[in-house]
């Protein structure tokens, strides 16, 4: 079942929700809240790899965290794969689950919000990182703190055994992939 505003306010109340910092105001919407995106990037570099070797305990995709000043704007171009993340810092208990989705208007634009990763699990507690594309024909200025995906919840039908534990449980800044985790033993 997905929370309505009704519900989403009364969890917020009860701190079992938290989206902070959140201006319910100009954030809350009927079936979630709006996430604003933050001013840090993580820019992926060309490699010298022909691949890349996800089982690599480091494998080899370099990338640069780039923090963008405060009124500036970061162009993202034509076929151009990024990280970005929320302003916001969002806890859920072990009963809750969220869903997060990009806005249509960027949608119409060509931005994509994330690739894959869309679920957020009971027990998270951390900023959102968010896989960001320009799937559109033309560069585009994403502005930091625009209201730039939602957040649903959907209540879980028993609390969770296993509350998120993860490797990127407490995220403050754009996370690259650590896949090569989840072969650690198994080669």
């Amino acid at each position: 079942m997905i929370l309505s505003d009704k519900h989403i306010r009364e969890q917020l109340e009860k701190g079992r929700i938290k989206v902070e910092p959140c201006d319910l105001s100009k954030q809350l919407g009927a079936v979630g809240i709006d996430l604003r995106l933050s001013n840090s990037f993580r820019l992926f570099k060309t490699t010298h790899k022909a691949f890349v070797d996800l089982t690599e305990e480091h494998f080899d995709i370099d990338t640069d965290l780039l923090e963008i000043p405060d009124k500036e704007r970061f162009i993202i171009h034509p076929g151009e794969f990024v990280l970005g993340m929320t302003i916001e810092n969002v806890e859920l208990p072990d009963d809750i689950s969220g869903r997060l989705d990009g806005r249509s208007s960027l949608g119409r634009v060509g931005i994509i919000v994330h690739s894959t990763a869309g679920r957020v699990e009971p027990g998270w507690k951390g900023r959102l990182t968010l896989e960001i594309s320009n799937i559109g024909k033309l560069p585009i200025a994403l502005i930091p703190g625009m209201r730039f995906c939602c957040i649903m919840f959907e209540q879980v039908s028993s609390p969770v055994e296993r509350a998120y534990k993860g490797k990127y449980l407490g995220s403050t800044q754009p996370t690259a992939s650590k896949i090569s985790e989840d072969f650690k033993g198994k080669k």
